[in-house]
């Protein structure tokens, strides 16, 4: 890694090779296009000096480079607003070399802005501290704008409920009526058209059909903006003119824009395209700045041009980008500032393919989707486009797409490097394709708007993305999340790092994470992925997890063709036989048990929380043969370590269950000390007889009329258990169905008598998944002692329990034994899968209540091989090339968003 000392001397010098031999050429709002271009002022008789526009200087400079001349261009903007309503776009002819590149650049200490926006004037006053004006008059008859600009913000498109600037992410919402319905249950009938309106927010409009609907639908990911096509007052529904990308469901949260009778606070606009009347209602005296509304798509465009530098601009106000970089090489958008750009497909710079091309010391806010997004490279030889952003400030990205994200990558071999990144809808970087490099970044205030969020995201359905990819040396912080959970709430379902849907190859290391919703890390299903050498601080309700797919999960069976052709596609290719999980084919991946996840490696990291609910992990379809999870280092502030694991230890009881291996009991009829607890009207259960063996058989005889107690449930007689023991249940189970989910547990019930308050308890985990082969299961649980959550003073007899709660097959159940352990705890029962060498220490950081999280030289964590974390390395650095120096910090999120 070079020094970053050495890259700073490095980049002047190279400011300075590419200048000192450079015609140099001037443009300046006092200038005059029949002018040389060649003076940085006019000279003293006004008949010669700058160019006025930048069109000018850019033809002219295409011209000497077609007359042959062949060195160094710089053109120097002056000082002040330059509007460029069509944009300005740079080609071929307009490249550099590496030897004579092309620089554009405001000139010294100036302040230079690039508009791509008229400004609108003649303003008339209409009522209630509305004003208005004719655009057909300012020459704008036809241009339909969907964003308007005042004293250099982005004001509001006139809207139901209005936004709320004291709680703008929590409030200004209505949310839609209907019944509520779990978010990943499928509803019959449903379509993504239809929003139920509650009686209280109907409105009325003149013309609906020029009314937009904003909207969260469903899952809370992302929103869409909708157009009306119809409303029916009768049945409260407004119906879209397409479909939105999910269902708009109970209690889904959205607003209606764009009517004129919504126009009624300050900073709300209308624009009457029957008319092309504005009407807009400032929030400051209208004389005290100007209104601009965006012209261009985008402001700069560059397209097929090698060696070309943009610096030291601020530009704003277009509805697609400030600068994008096309099919481009060797190009640089430096030290500028971009702001207000962008409507709901809009990012501030893109760069599309192209190798080596760098976004570097720029300060970007208030876009509309993305801050930066990076494409570029080769994926069948995974040849690495280069391209980067560096020592960025990146901020209040997402204003009209809820996806919008920080920094966005894709293709192969893309850099995100020391960018500060806060206040993100979304996620603050999200990647696919191949050997991308995320380091020391500060991330923070992340996740605002929605949930399964993370600080950075990637996914890999294709078995491909998103390989050789690194996460290291970042700082991650207050990643909040923003969801329903029985009201809305945050901090909710977020995390740090969030390696999904199969994931693979990624390396993590040397991150701290710090303050996450849900966990610091989730690798769901994620496979053949190394985190090493990371700080995970305050998780939430967990501190990292691991959560597997099955051969039976929905995304494995959905996903596995896609899996099996992007692993054809590429495994023949010389590039892809040296990537880590590459050897093996997707249908070659489960287990004897059908667990997928694979190759991960979990070691030398610290996790360290206080929150006493809160877990050290949690692992699902998780095969401890098949992945390595050792060497780290807990501490739960002297508490002990919930794992999730329960792990019965030796035995030093005979069988408790009654009547065990049903060997008394009449056949087709219950087994001797087995009864009902729930037996709906079709419900059967009986001893039968499989190859031999005397088993339990119950049919299922789910009964829809009733909300509860509606499936069959079969229970011993009570047998005596004592509080604080440990226990171990098993059986053999098996279904003539697959897909059907059992319960075997132990409960404990006291019925309520005498004004009395009853009591419940049951032993956990319960649930089963039979299949068609006969299986065994075991459970290990304790009783709860006294002072432990659950415990009973009447706690003393308990009953066995089957649960079958299928709508179909019948459920078998053979040799139930209930034995007394000796006790191991969730930690003993974790390192028993094969975590042998992590220890429960205090790491010793220096100052955690300041987010310093430095190890004093006695920490434990350095004899388990802990390396030290560059932290001074992380986040912006001061540089020549940096748009601002100290960075001055938006406001933003320090609190959670409030809800409904």
């Amino acid at each position: 890694m070079i020094p970053r000392s050495i890259l700073i001397v490095s980049a002047a010098l190279a400011l300075f090779a590419a200048t000192a031999f450079a015609t140099d050429w001037y443009v300046a709002t006092n200038g005059d296009d029949a002018w040389s271009g060649k003076l940085p002022t006019p000279n003293a008789d006004s008949t010669d000096g700058p160019f006025a526009s930048l069109i000018r200087a850019r033809n002219a400079v295409r011209t000497a480079k077609a007359a042959g001349d062949g060195s160094a261009v710089t053109v120097l903007v002056r000082a002040g607003l330059y509007e460029l309503p069509s944009g300005l776009k740079f080609e071929a002819p307009d490249s550099g070399t590496t030897e004579a590149p092309v620089v554009w650049r405001a000139f010294e200490k100036e302040k230079v802005t690039l508009i791509g926006g008229r400004a609108l004037t003649h303003w008339d006053p209409w009522k209630d501290g509305i004003l208005q004006t004719d655009v057909r008059a300012q020459g704008l008859r036809g241009v339909v704008f969907k964003q308007l600009f005042f004293a250099g913000k982005r004001q509001i498109l006139a809207r139901y409920p209005n936004y709320d600037p004291q709680n703008p992410y929590g409030g200004g919402w209505a949310y839609a009526d209907g019944e509520m319905w779990p978010m990943y249950a499928d509803k019959e009938g449903e379509d993504r058209h239809t929003l139920l309106v509650k009686p209280q927010d109907w409105r009325h409009w003149a013309r609906p059909e020029e009314a937009e609907i904003f909207v969260f639908p469903r899952y809370n990911w992302w929103n869409d903006i909708l157009r009306v096509k119809s409303v029916d007052e009768s049945q409260h529904t407004i119906t879209t003119a397409k479909d939105g990308s999910y269902a708009m469901r109970a209690n889904d949260r959205y607003y209606v824009q764009g009517t004129l009778e919504e126009l009624d606070a300050p900073g709300e606009w209308y624009l009457d395209r029957q008319t092309w009347i504005l009407y807009f209602k400032p929030p400051a005296p209208i004389d005290s700045a100007p209104v601009y509304a965006p012209m261009t798509r985008d402001i700069l465009t560059v397209e097929n041009v090698n060696y070309l530098t943009l610096r030291g601009f601020t530009l704003e106000c277009a509805e697609g980008s400030a600068v994008t970089l096309n099919k481009s090489n060797h190009c640089r958008v430096t030290a500028c500032t971009v702001r207000n750009v962008g409507d709901f497909s809009g990012t501030g710079i893109v760069v599309r393919e192209g190798t080596d091309n760098g976004v570097v010391g720029c300060d970007i806010s208030e876009t509309g989707s993305n801050g930066v997004s990076l494409s570029g490279g080769d994926r069948p030889t995974l040849t690495s486009a280069g391209n980067f952003v560096d020592n960025c400030y990146i901020h209040h990205v997402g204003v009209f797409y809820k996806q919008g994200v920080g920094v966005g990558l894709s293709g192969v071999g893309q850099r995100v490097s020391h960018c500060l990144i806060h206040d993100t809808p979304r996620f603050a970087i999200q990647f696919g394709g191949n050997n991308h490099v995320i380091e020391f970044n500060h991330l923070r205030h992340l996740a605002l708007e929605t949930e399964d969020v993370g600080a950075t995201y990637c996914g890999g359905r294709d078995w491909l993305t998103p390989r050789g990819t690194v996460i290291r040396y970042n700082f991650i912080h207050d990643v909040l999340g923003y969801g329903w959970n029985g009201k809305w709430t945050s901090p909710y379902f977020a995390w740090g790092i969030y390696l999904d849907d199969n994931s693979g190859g990624v390396d993590v290391i040397g991150n701290i994470v710090a303050r996450c919703g849900r966990s610091c890390l989730h690798g769901h299903s994620a496979r053949d992925c190394r985190v090493e050498n990371n700080i995970f601080i305050e998780g939430g309700l967990r501190q990292w997890e691991f959560n597997g797919w099955t051969t039976k999960t929905h995304f494995w069976e959905t996903t596995l063709p896609q899996m099996e052709k992007g692993y054809d596609s590429v495994a023949n290719l010389p590039a892809w036989k040296n990537l880590r999980g590459m050897d093996v084919p997707p249908d070659k991946i489960p287990d004897s048990e059908g667990r997928v996840m694979s190759g991960d490696i979990f070691t030398k990291n610290i996790i360290a929380w206080k929150n006493p609910e809160a877990k050290a992990l949690n692992v699902v379809a998780f095969n401890p043969e098949r992945n390595q999870f050792d060497r780290n280092l807990y501490w739960h502030d002297g508490l002990p370590l919930k794992t999730g694991q329960h792990k019965a230890g030796k035995v030093i009881g005979g069988n408790l269950a009654p009547n065990f291996g049903f060997h008394e009991g009449e056949p087709d009829k219950l087994p001797k000390d087995w009864q009902w607890q729930i037996h709906t009207p079709a419900s059967v259960a009986k001893l039968v007889e499989d190859k031999g063996e005397r088993v339990l058989q119950i049919d299922a005889a789910f009964n829809h009329e009733k909300k509860r107690d509606n499936y069959p449930i079969v229970v011993s007689r009570e047998v005596e258990l004592k509080p604080g023991a440990s226990y171990r249940l098993r059986a053999r189970v098996r279904s003539d169905q697959a897909g059907g989910k059992a319960g075997l547990m132990v409960q404990f019930y006291l019925p309520p008598k005498d004004g009395q308050p009853g009591h419940f308890w049951a032993s956990g985990p319960s649930d089963v998944k039979p299949t068609t082969e006969w299986q065994n299961v075991e459970m290990a649980f304790s009783i709860p002692a006294k002072g432990e959550k659950g415990w009973h003073e009447q706690m003393k007899n308990f009953r066995v329990r089957v649960d079958w709660p299928a709508e179909q097959g019948s459920l078998l159940v053979g040799d139930i034994a209930l034995e007394e352990t000796e006790a191991l705890d969730e930690w003993q029962a974790w390192q028993a899968l094969g975590d042998q060498h992590s220890i429960i220490a205090d790491p010793k950081f220096l100052a955690p209540e300041k987010d310093d999280y430095r190890l004093a030289p006695d920490s434990p964590a350095w004899a388990l091989g802990f390396q030290r974390i560059p932290v001074e390395e992380m986040g912006p650095y001061a540089s020549p090339d940096r748009a601002s120096w100290p960075i001055v910090e938006a406001e933003g999120a320090r609190e959670h968003p409030a809800g409904q």
